[in-house]
């Protein structure tokens, strides 16, 4: 009997003694983040299934998986068809698939340390209609089977000086008060680890890519603050750091103090926190007072500081990507194709050599041909990395974390002569996203409402791609932050001065390649004379597009000149940085089209 299988029929057992006739797992640990340490990860455990997103559904006789459109192909190579059924998430959502496999009185386990409050009692209400129930056991039952479970990391945070942050803890604790007595609120549960790491002004060692503090918070209307964290994570001189009004306790002591807002009106995001910090709230006699995260958005919206620094960063990254991009253009002249493997190595190896420079923002997709086509593919989760071949492409997306900034960017590089269809299809991608990037839009735009600009000339010819536009990015923080997002699914949250966010539409095609242009913007005012606001996007990435995949009788003379003006850029910014070699590649790189 294979692994999986093994493990599975173990939570089946634990399933049985307890009485639950399903058990919902999904990709997430207490903290609800995208980053998940190895001690946490699982649904990985239970599955084999490797991707950032997902959930798993056990049953006493059978299971499934449900992913999105990023990992259909993915899930397929990772997951056992004999063990699994494979599902999309968006078209069959789980708790709706549960209704129909389980009989009236069936008990449906989570933790739900492991889920948002809003999924849990949208589930809860949606189970109940059909004569389910839905019970929550914090005795994680993957936990109990899971007997070689690793040890989590336990390191103490950096602390962040204030020329990185532009603003002192006390100082922004005092501002998020603000925004919680505006709400009539007693205190706040800031309970996502990089709202905490943020108003704190620490970073985090623990969870590879993710320099969050594994933590959470309450955050009294006063600006005073309990950390609620490791002690192991607490480093040496932090409480001159953050000034008076912070207190730390270690974990356990969590559902003590919860309990003790009775009478109290806490602010709780039901959608980012978990259902159990809420519900322990609950029980303590408090009154939840659903919002936003009030640190979501002063997080989001970079103060001139942390702006100028994500610049730095983009400039020392940009050295990093041209030298890697130059030297991957002469290997391959040289007819040294090599593995996807040695191609991430050598890429991290040039950014290590970057000034404060502490790791990569996630781990580096590095897609040789047809693994492109797989926009979340991950050569370490495969049993041989791809190699390069003649005639084709490569698609890398990567990024670092520096003191000054966080980075995200998406090349795809011609490997040889890929073909007239692949150089329409990139054309159509970049097409796209000059676009977005060119877009000025009134105060109040949302990104759902400008997603359609990048899509437009994909769509002109039948083709479109299974993933967002634009994501938002942090500080030194969570390549992958909220609230800011492009995509087709309704966000009600304006872009907005400050905002760092992905540019990024791509083309998929199964079994044969991938396209993906990314580049890091962040929202600035536009110099207008009207009668509202209007903002508009500053690239910070700056690296050249590949311009042997152009297909120049698609372009316009406004898109060739806004590829030249941005080569210019480039150029201008990256140049004084390089030599030899380098410079040489860079200089052709740039050349006006």
């Amino acid at each position: 009997m294979n692994l999986i299988a093994e493990r599975l029929d173990a939570v089946r057992a634990q399933m049985a003694t307890r009485g639950y006739e399903a058990l919902v797992v999904p990709r997430a640990d207490e903290y609800l983040g995208e980053y998940i340490p190895a001690h946490n990860e699982r649904l990985r455990w239970v599955s084999g299934f490797t991707g950032s997103a997902g959930t798993v559904v056990v049953l006493r006789d059978r299971a499934a998986i449900f992913v999105d459109g990023r990992y259909t192909v993915q899930v397929r190579n990772e997951v056992s068809a004999d063990l699994f059924e494979y599902q999309h998430l968006i078209e069959v959502p789980h708790i709706d698939w549960l209704t129909k496999q389980l009989g009236a009185g069936a008990r449906v386990a989570c933790d739900p340390r492991m889920h948002s409050l809003s999924w849990y009692r949208d589930a809860a209400r949606t189970l109940e209609a059909s004569g389910l129930h839905l019970v929550a056991d914090t005795d994680n039952l993957i936990d109990y089977c899971w007997h070689d479970r690793p040890d989590p990391a336990v390191s103490p945070a950096l602390l962040l000086d204030e020329v990185y942050t532009g603003s002192s803890c006390t100082e922004k604790r005092q501002r998020i008060a603000a925004l919680v007595a505006e709400q009539d609120a007693d205190a706040a549960l800031v309970f996502a680890p990089d709202s905490v790491s943020w108003l704190l002004n620490v970073r985090g060692t623990d969870i590879p890519c993710m320099p969050v503090l594994q933590s959470f918070a309450m955050l009294e209307r006063n600006g005073e603050v309990t950390v609620f964290v490791d002690p192991g994570r607490v480093p040496d001189g932090l409480a001159a750091h953050v000034g008076e009004g912070v207190r730390h306790l270690p974990e356990s002591a969590a559902a003590e103090v919860l309990q003790t807002y009775s009478g109290k009106r806490v602010l709780a995001d039901a959608d980012s926190a978990n259902a159990w910090a809420q519900l322990t709230l609950e029980a303590g006699g408090a009154e939840l007072v659903a919002g936003a995260d009030p640190v979501l958005l002063p997080k989001a919206c970079k103060n001139a500081v942390e702006v100028e620094g994500a610049r730095n960063a983009h400039r020392k990254d940009a050295v990093a990507e041209v030298r890697f991009l130059a030297w991957l253009d002469a290997e391959v002249a040289a007819g040294r194709l090599h593995d996807e493997a040695v191609l991430s190595q050598t890429l991290g190896t040039f950014r290590e050599s970057g000034e404060q420079y502490h790791g990569p923002s996630f781990d580096t997709i590095s897609a040789a041909g047809a693994n492109a086509a797989m926009c979340h593919y991950n050569h370490l989760n495969v049993p041989s990395p791809g190699k390069l071949a003649m005639d084709s492409v490569y698609l890398v997306d990567s990024g670092g974390q520096y003191s000054d900034g966080t980075t995200d960017i998406t090349r795809t590089v011609a490997i040889g002569d890929p073909g007239a269809e692949v150089r329409r299809m990139f054309t159509l991608v970049l097409k796209g996203h000059i676009a977005l990037d060119q877009v000025r839009f009134p105060a109040g735009t949302t990104g759902s409402q400008v997603d359609v600009l990048a899509r437009q000339f994909l769509w002109r010819s039948g083709f479109d791609y299974d993933h967002g536009t634009g994501h938002g990015v942090g500080a030194f923080l969570s390549v992958h932050e909220a609230p800011q997002r492009i995509a087709k699914a309704h966000n009600p949250w304006a872009l907005q001065p400050g905002m760092i966010v992905s540019n990024e539409p791509g083309y998929y095609k199964d079994g044969c390649y991938g396209i993906r242009c990314e580049n890091l913007v962040v929202v600035r005012e536009a110099d207008v004379n009207g009668d509202v606001p209007v903002f508009e996007f500053e690239a910070l990435t700056l690296v050249p597009f590949d311009r042997r995949l152009l297909d120049l009788s698609l372009l316009t003379p406004a898109e060739i000149d806004w590829i030249n003006g941005y080569h210019q850029l480039v150029a201008k910014e990256v140049a004084p940085s390089l030599g030899g070699t380098d410079l040489t590649w860079l200089e052709q790189a740039t050349q006006p089209l």
